[in-house]
């Protein structure tokens, strides 16, 4: 698993890392060292002016010793500090003491003639706007036009919730220290980071066994152990059954890309529960998936009493309304795994206190809602409370635990969350699964992957990776019918990594 740290984890890491025997000072020159290393690996070879803008914690701190590194290195560096050098504290005065050279105010004019910039103004913790003086020389290191390289976060930047407090930096790569922060991968703070260096500055990996960290990274290692490799003495009928519950006859193309999402993603056997007035359309789509006819609710139910259709996927072009709350009612009564996706979560907007009576009902079977931040919001606006949270993490953990279910908050970012407490943040997708019917895809993807057993957390979670994946396979030009067919392709390479390849 690859952890991620909030501000809070990341002091508490640093506090048990110095409790441990490592002296605090020890910590900033690594990471001071670290930040001047990167440094001369973009620097031209005319060691062009480095001005260093340095703040009044230990971030700052930091600055001071990659500015008396790089001199030391031959570069000519200037050093600008915001607010007063004797009220320097700590570790931080301590490095500013170890800096023989001139400290300038901060100020936009202290960078004219630079050709490159470190940023060690904030660093993760910053949980206020930036204003003043702050915001000025934050602004002139935008409009600079020179690289600039960030000290552990772009200054502005919240390490928490990746939001943008008044005013961030553009940090043209970025270094931080033991773990990446939420704010490295949400947005908007991905987007000012650039390319991003995780530093080991001493804190060793044992700290993690006692801050037991509840944020990762959304990669393979998070949820190999239980994906479910197909062996060799493996049917059709060992590998689950997914229904796929389809709208009327002008409302069908959503349905019959989940279906395909959940065929390609593994599921033995597909099959789409159809309107009469929809059953021709939907048997001539794809030979694969097989077709029955189900005309409201008790029809849902009747079929559903087949303990062998172990996943249901409901919502994709099913209609917003009465009669869509009751075939997702009836879908969670049963003993199997339940994917809830659009018209399905817009038909509880009012009705929301059913939707989550009926999924706590369920005694912790596998539950997923998939919401874009449109039906998140018409979703969640009442007794979850997350549209007043500003983390995206937040927002999504606190729908988990109101709801009872795996909530997929979806997006760039697309963030799951447990209700145990579990997050994983996605970082692979491309911006060109921005398009009709990739989030259909997706939920019959998630809902092919529980119908092999999958766990909710892992198997969402696994889902979104490879819907990002499939994506990056295609690339531009995507179409949502493209992203099915680019799982063969992103297994075999999973497959491989995985040691699981025939």
């Amino acid at each position: 698993m690859i952890e991620l740290l909030t501000p809070a984890d990341m002091a508490a890491a640093d506090r048990l890392t110095i409790a441990g025997g490592i002296a605090g000072m020890a910590l900033m020159e690594n990471a001071g060292r670290a930040v001047a290393d990167a440094v001369v690996r973009r620097a031209r070879r005319t060691a062009p002016l480095i001005c260093v803008v340095a703040g009044p914690g230990n971030n700052g701190g930091d600055g001071f010793v990659a500015a008396r590194v790089l001199r030391e290195r031959g570069y000519p560096v200037r050093v600008m500090l915001l607010g007063d050098r004797d009220k320097l504290k700590g570790d931080a005065a301590e490095a500013a003491a170890r800096w023989a050279g001139d400290v300038e105010p901060a100020g936009a004019d202290g960078l004219a003639g630079a050709g490159l910039i470190v940023d060690a103004l904030f660093g993760a913790g910053l949980d206020r706007p930036v204003a003043g003086a702050a915001r000025t020389v934050i602004d002139a290191m935008n409009a600079g036009g020179v690289p600039v390289v960030a000290v552990d976060l772009p200054s502005g930047i919240s390490g928490a919730s990746g939001a943008v407090m008044g005013a961030a930096v553009r940090a043209t790569e970025t270094v931080t220290f033991f773990r990446r922060k939420p704010g490295h991968l949400l947005l908007p703070g991905r987007l000012h980071c650039g390319p991003i260096e995780v530093a080991d500055i001493g804190n060793p990996d044992a700290v993690l066994e006692k801050l037991r960290p509840s944020l990762f990274v959304n990669c393979p290692a998070l949820w190999a152990e239980r994906f479910p490799v197909p062996r060799p003495e493996a049917h059709k009928y060992s590998r689950g059954h997914a229904v796929v519950v389809s709208g009327d006859a002008s409302h069908t193309g959503a349905a019959r890309l989940a279906a395909r999402g959940a065929l390609r993603a593994g599921a033995g056997l597909v099959t789409l529960a159809s309107p009469p007035d929809a059953l021709a359309i939907n048997a001539a789509s794809y030979p694969a998936v097989m077709v029955r006819a189900v005309d409201g609710p008790g029809a849902l139910g009747e079929m559903l009493a087949d303990v062998r259709l172990n996943a249901v996927v409901l919502g994709p072009g099913a209609g917003v309304g009465a009669r869509t709350r009751e075939l997702a009612l009836t879908a969670l009564a049963g003993e199997r795994a339940v994917v809830l996706d659009a018209d399905a979560l817009t038909s509880f907007a009012d009705e929301s206190e059913a939707l989550f009576s009926a999924i706590k009902a369920r005694d912790g079977l596998p539950t997923l809602l998939t919401p874009h931040e449109g039906e998140f919001a018409r979703l969640f606006r009442s007794g979850a409370r997350p549209a007043e949270m500003s983390s995206k993490c937040d927002r999504a953990l606190i729908a988990a635990v109101d709801s009872g279910a795996t909530v997929v908050l979806k997006g760039p970012d697309t963030v799951v969350a447990s209700p145990g407490g579990r997050i994983s943040i996605a970082e692979n997708a491309p911006p060109w699964l921005a398009t009709a019917g990739s989030g259909d895809v997706l939920a019959g993807m998630a809902a092919g992957l529980l119908a092999q057993g999958m766990p909710a957390f892992e198997g969402a979670s696994a889902a979104v990776w490879l819907h990002g994946e499939a994506g990056n396979e295609v690339g531009p030009g995507l179409i949502s019918e493209d992203l099915p067919e680019a799982l063969p392709a992103v297994y075999r390479r999973l497959f491989v990594d995985l040691g699981a390849w025939p």
